[in-house]
């Protein structure tokens, strides 16, 4: 071999070594340069989204009432889940529903029997609906009897009846939206209810219906109300209510049964995050049996010639309904005013009877309350 070919092959050699080292140093450095890149956008997202990734870990591990432990007394989450789960199924079913009344019963037929999994999604979001409700009542009657809703947390008692009355509002709604034979006429009997009320009742009514009865603007009007207004009201009250406990925190319970040195707060994260999940899973798996095993159904069309010879609303309205056959119109129509009055405002009118009557009747009054409602509920549910 010439001694040109020997430097050739060392030249050669040489810049394969270097290369070599290159390479090697550039692997070795890369997760270097990963860490940069990520430090730097990192860098740039918090320039942008200013929030303090510890502030709030601290805010989320903040004391939690040990009472808490007991998954009974974590309800207030109910609500919320079955909400997220009526609003993921109501967009579904939007996708099929034509508000419009010479389609609508023939869209929700369409549903259920035509549209993939549509009857299973329609009874989520029916079941959903109902539990909803039964689990805000539950809830507040928790607050009630511990009276969680003394000061300084009084105004989240008037966002939870808020929440309460706007649950039972969309109910109606969604209720109405099927424009089946009893859910026309259970319309027109509410609009009729509103057109009774002094000064504003006839306007209200009007503009509920769209007219001067019943007819296919309501449908609309109704459907505008349902995914429009009501959601969007709904989510208010719930972001004020989640805001006043997050601000003055959960009412501490006590019991007999504490052991001494009984450790009176766990973390909200993990601890109680866990609790409400287990309850999240629960509820989804009660709600999708549920939604097996009592599937909607559909009755009569609606015709606005023929009254049905019995009209019922749903359940949750049964109370109004039997009250408003023993009092007649507007005596039932003042004394409900009155109540719906009286429960928004008990926060205020039970610290003035403390005060007058230098004893807490909160406990009797809520028992002949409950008791009241109860009876004329399942007066309504039995009668013919």
């Amino acid at each position: 071999m010439s001694s040109g070919d020997s430097s050739s092959v060392s030249t050669k050699s040489g810049e394969g070594d270097a290369s070599s080292q290159e390479a090697s140093v550039a692997a070795h450095d890369r997760p270097g340069r990963a860490r940069a890149a990520l430090t730097g956008v990192m860098g740039w997202l918090k320039s942008r989204f200013p929030v303090d990734a510890d502030s709030v870990m601290l805010s989320l591990n903040e004391p939690v009432p040990s009472h808490l432990k007991r998954w009974w007394w974590c309800l207030g989450g109910m609500p919320l889940y079955l909400f997220v789960v009526q609003v993921v199924t109501g967009i579904l079913l939007a996708f099929y529903y034509v508000p419009e009344p010479t389609r609508a019963y023939d869209s929700v037929w369409q549903i259920t029997h035509e549209v993939p999994f549509g009857w299973w999604i329609r009874s989520l979001h029916k079941w959903s609906a109902n539990l909803m409700i039964i689990s805000i009542v539950l809830h507040v009657l928790r607050v009630y009897f511990t009276a969680a809703y003394r000061a300084p947390r009084e105004l989240n008692w008037m966002f939870g009846v808020a929440l309460l009355g706007l649950s039972m509002v969309f109910g109606f709604t969604g209720y109405s939206l099927v424009y089946e034979q009893l859910a026309y006429w259970g319309a027109t009997v509410a609009t009729n209810l509103a057109a009774a009320v002094p000064v504003v009742g006839e306007m209200m009514a009007r503009f509920i219906r769209g007219g001067d009865t019943v007819g296919p603007a309501t449908l609309t009007r109704f459907y505008v109300l349902h995914i429009g207004l009501l959601p969007t009201l709904l989510m208010v009250f719930l972001g004020l209510h989640i805001a006043m406990v997050r601000t003055h925190g959960v009412t501490e319970l006590h019991f007999e049964d504490e052991k001494p040195g009984h450790k009176q707060t766990f973390r909200f994260f993990p601890d109680h995050i866990l609790t409400e999940l287990v309850i999240g899973i629960g509820l989804l798996i009660v709600i999708s049996a549920v939604a097996v095993i009592l599937p909607p159904t559909l009755a009569e069309r609606a015709n606005p010639l023929q009254t049905p010879a019995h009209i019922k609303p749903e359940w949750y309205f049964y109370f109004t309904f039997r009250w408003l056959k023993l009092a007649g119109l507007n005596t039932a129509l003042v004394t409900l005013g009155l109540a719906g009055g009286a429960f928004f405002f008990w926060p205020l009118i039970d610290r003035w009877l403390q005060r007058q009557l230098k004893r807490d009747i909160s406990v009797p009054v809520g028992v002949i309350a409950v008791l009241g409602v109860l009876v004329l509920t399942l007066w309504e549910a039995v009668a013919h």
